[in-house]
């Protein structure tokens, strides 16, 4: 069996949920490697959407921010944070990756403050463009580590919209259909009951058991009959994520 670290396990599980011929918005950092290892091994025709405005780059490396100029090189279109947005609002975006600092178990996201909004005890750099990802573009990732503080009962602040409350709420809220999708964690991937749209176990990762998952979440899972069991990342996608995708290990190597 192949040795990895708990990042690069995270990129290489969310670049098999990217399809070839989707788009997908990411931000820089793994949820870029994810899109990048996608597009190298398995989805040659993924589209890459960057925030402030790069459009199907070919990108040569791992960008550090949203307007690198690696975001744009050879893209189909070097346009603004406008059209990117105009382009989610129009539903053409099939995925977006977010991140945020506390996840509820409808997939809501707070990436603003903890604590009281006036007397907060951290305060966060905000939105951003992740209410529009999370309101406009069709299916949500997140990649985050597992831990009680981050997955919490109910958000301190709702930046992102997930589920809201719960089966029926999102449509109700005139958002359209989608929301949350996967979260991947570095214990195990989880998705939505499609009945109450709370927070479900979908597969544990290598050496990892429920009551693990369960004790650092800080409410109550949906947990089905049969959870399947997380296949860790091949030789070769570690190689082309290694290779091709991160050389100098620019995300990688923080794990």
């Amino acid at each position: 069996m192949a040795d990895y670290n708990t990042m690069e396990m995270m990129i290489c599980l969310a670049s098999r949920y990217l399809e070839d011929g989707k788009t997908v918005a990411v931000g820089t950092g793994a949820p870029c490697a994810a899109a990048m290892l996608a597009q190298k091994a398995h989805s040659p025709n993924l589209i890459i959407l960057f925030e402030a405005g790069g459009i199907s780059p070919l990108l040569p490396q791992m960008p550090i921010s949203v307007g690198d100029s690696r975001t744009f090189f050879r893209a189909v279109m070097a346009a603004g944070m406008n059209e990117m947005m105009t382009t989610c609002a129009r539903g053409l975006v099939d995925y977006a990756f977010l991140g945020g600092a506390q996840i509820d178990k409808f997939g809501n996201i707070n990436s603003t403050i903890v604590g009281d909004y006036h007397k907060p005890k951290v305060r966060f750099p905000g939105s951003g463009g992740a209410n529009d990802f999370a309101s406009l573009c069709w299916r949500t990732m997140i990649m985050t580590v597992h831990s009680k503080s981050r997955f919490v009962e109910k958000c301190d602040f709702i930046t992102s919209p997930g589920f809201l409350t719960g089966a029926g709420a999102r449509e109700a809220a005139g958002l359209p259909e989608g929301g949350p999708y996967k979260i991947i964690t570095d214990l195990a991937v989880m998705g939505f009951d499609e009945t109450t749209r709370a927070m479900m176990i979908e597969s544990l990762h290598p050496g990892v058991e429920v009551d693990r998952v369960k004790a650092e979440t800080g409410f109550e899972l949906v947990i089905p009959k049969q959870v399947g069991r997380t296949k860790p990342p091949t030789e070769e996608e570690l190689r082309i994520l290694r290779e091709d995708v991160d050389p100098l290990k620019l995300v990688i190597g923080r794990a």
